[in-house]
This record gives structure tokens, sequence and C-alpha cells, in this order.
């Protein structure tokens, strides 16, 4: 009988530990969560915070010079921002930007990148940490690209659209 209860006592603080594990886990990253605050350096020093972008819908993108994908997937965000950017989405005070996290080291590299394929959105921003990114760290990112859609109040209502998909859920938020 002691033995029983002691396995129900470790079972019990078992179950207890990990529920408050998984409970404590941070939340910003899944469709329906309120989007993790990001707040990193733009390529001419000034402090950009993702939340200064609210009442606008933002796809928060990571990205990087290097990577051919991304650039590849680039023509398609810059065709989303320019169809969308003036346009006025619900419960917002109009707009779509891009929030451009990009997982580069080498500085001059990436504002090249920037430059060659057109992003022309103000909100580029990098620490320069390669994979070890604080911004990708935040966000779990372990492949690029990868995006986040957030409406106008900063709530995550896709991951990872790429071409029509992307235009597809903006035109949903309309």
């Amino acid at each position: 009988m002691k033995r029983l209860h002691l396995i129900l006592l470790i079972a019990g603080i078992a179950t207890t530990t990990f529920g408050f594990m998984y409970q404590s886990a941070p939340q910003g990253t899944n469709i329906g969560d309120k989007a993790i605050d990001l707040a990193f350096t733009s390529p001419d020093g000034k402090t950009i915070a993702l939340s200064s972008l609210k009442g606008k819908v933002v796809l928060l993108d990571f990205w990087a010079s290097w990577c051919g994908p991304c650039r590849f997937e680039n023509p398609n965000i810059v065709a989303a921002y320019n169809k969308y950017k003036d346009v006025k989405f619900k419960g917002g005070k109009g707009g779509f930007t891009v929030y451009s996290v990009s997982l580069d080291q080498n500085k001059e590299a990436w504002m090249k990148a920037i430059k060659q394929d057109n992003l022309s959105w103000s909100y580029h921003v990098s620490d320069l940490g390669g994979w070890q990114s604080k911004p990708a760290q935040i966000y779990r990112v372990n492949s690029i690209p990868a995006s986040y859609l957030l409406d106008a109040n900063g709530v995550i209502v896709g991951k990872n659209l790429r071409g029509a998909a992307l235009e597809e859920a903006l035109e949903k938020l309309k």
C-alpha cells in the first residue's frame, strides 16, 4: 500500500510539474496568439518595435540575403506590399506593411539585398546574429523563409504564407 501511495505521489508531482512547464511556455508564435513584440535595429541604427505598427496588417518576415528561397519569395512579398500598403483593413487604421527580420551576419550584404530586391517598406531589422539571432530565437525560427501574418491588433492570423496564399489571406482581412 505504501508503494502505491508513493507511485501516486510521484505521478501527481510529475503531472503537476509537466502541466506547469507546459503552461509557462512562451506564447505568441501560434495562430490566434498575440504576437510577441520585437524591437531591433534598422540598417541606419534606429530601433524599430513591431508593436509600433499596431493598427496595420503586418507580415513579420524572417529572411537573409544568402537564402535562395527567401530571395525567390521576395518578389511575391513586394507585389503584396505594393497592392495592399494603402488598403483599409477591418479593425485597423489601414495599410499593410512588412517587418523584415534579417538573419544576416554581414550588414553590407543585407543592405545590398534590400536594394536589389526592391524591399521598399521602412521596417528592416537585424541584430546580425545569423542563426543565433535573438528575434529568430524568440519566434523559434529554425528555417527560412519564415513568416507570420498579424492582423491590425497584432494577433497572428497566418504562418508561412507564400505567393498567392499571402494575397488570399490579405483579402480575407479587408
